[in-house]
């Protein structure tokens, strides 16, 4: 899969690079869950039928980042994760607009005819409720209007599981509540935070419990505060582990910034400076304040042989 970053308007240079007849799923696409899988795999086998390149656009930042509305707190799928996923879905391009304050401005008019037309679309696969355009004017019905007929679209149904929609609002939720067996049934896999591990306050290690302080390399959602039962890929090996999302209360107030510390179960070595890409499995508690040492090392003990048991029940 090839990523091409495109602005707009499209400079000679990008329409030379990325224009050619192809199926183009478009959306933001954050959290790539199963509702935009069913978009994207709509694509892909259009575009085998066709024999043509599928294709994929997506926006970066995220609109609701850069116009400050909304509810949003971060990525689902920051632009790495989102390029990580897609490589195995059969993408063969993945466009990725700049979305700033002027892009936000362009009409549902100058969008089709100034960046899907001379990219040459021959078709473009987009859900149900896609929306496009200054303040969303643009419907998936207009598409093919707007071009003149010159691309054909493709309109994918709501995903439903249990008759309710997968959305990514939806996930966001589900995370906010601890809830990661929701979370991973909407997206089709666990959800997962990458980041590299850096030096914290070492206190783990005097605990009995090593942890690596895990900095999220991007804007990630983060889950509701508390323990979690974890599997940690570290070059390639995927480890059973624990989490705790919080402030450690027994030390801090709830000015700190949430924090990532992960213990791997069983590993002995040096990570400092390593990266880690994290799966949440379970939520096993909320975060709370410990009288003393003597009561947080029962729990984290606790806490230790609770992921080992769930990590070795699961089929993960």
């Amino acid at each position: 899969m090839e990523t091409i970053t495109l602005t707009y308007p499209l400079t000679d240079s990008a329409v030379t690079a990325a224009a050619r007849p192809q199926i183009l799923a478009i959306g933001q696409f954050d959290g790539l869950h199963l509702g935009h899988a069913s978009v994207i795999k709509t694509a892909v086998q259009l575009a085998r039928e066709l024999g043509l390149p599928a294709a994929v656009m997506s926006f970066h930042p995220h609109p609701k980042e850069v116009m400050k509305k909304g509810d949003y707190e971060g990525y689902l799928t920051p632009p790495q994760e989102k390029e990580r996923v897609l490589q195995g879905m059969g993408v063969d391009y993945l466009y990725v607009v700049e979305f700033n304050d002027a892009f936000s401005r362009v009409s549902p008019q100058n969008f089709v005819c100034g960046m899907l037309v001379p990219l040459n679309v021959h078709t473009a696969v987009v859900g149900f409720d896609f929306r496009f355009g200054y303040r969303g004017e643009g419907h998936a019905g207009l598409l093919q209007e707007l071009s003149e007929n010159k691309l054909q679209v493709n309109t994918v149904p709501p995903f439903l599981i249990h008759e309710e929609k997968v959305s990514s609002s939806g996930i966001r939720r589900a995370l906010q509540d601890g809830n990661m067996e929701l979370t991973k049934l909407w997206l089709g896999r666990a959800y997962a935070v990458k980041g590299t591990v850096m030096h914290g306050e070492k206190r783990g290690r005097l605990l009995g419990f090593p942890t690596a302080n895990v900095q999220p390399d991007e804007h990630y959602v983060l889950p509701a505060r508390g323990v979690y039962a974890v599997l940690a890929e570290y070059r390639g090996k995927k480890w059973p582990g624990v989490m705790n999302v919080g402030v450690k209360p027994t030390f801090h107030d709830n000015g700190v910034r949430p924090s990532l510390e992960v213990h791997l179960l069983d590993f002995e070595g040096q990570l400092y400076g390593e990266e880690l890409r994290i799966e949440l499995i379970q939520y096993i508690r909320e975060e709370r304040k410990f009288s003393g040492m003597d009561e947080l090392i029962g729990q984290i003990t606790k806490d230790a042989a609770t992921a080992k048991q769930i990590l070795t029940a699961s089929d993960f």
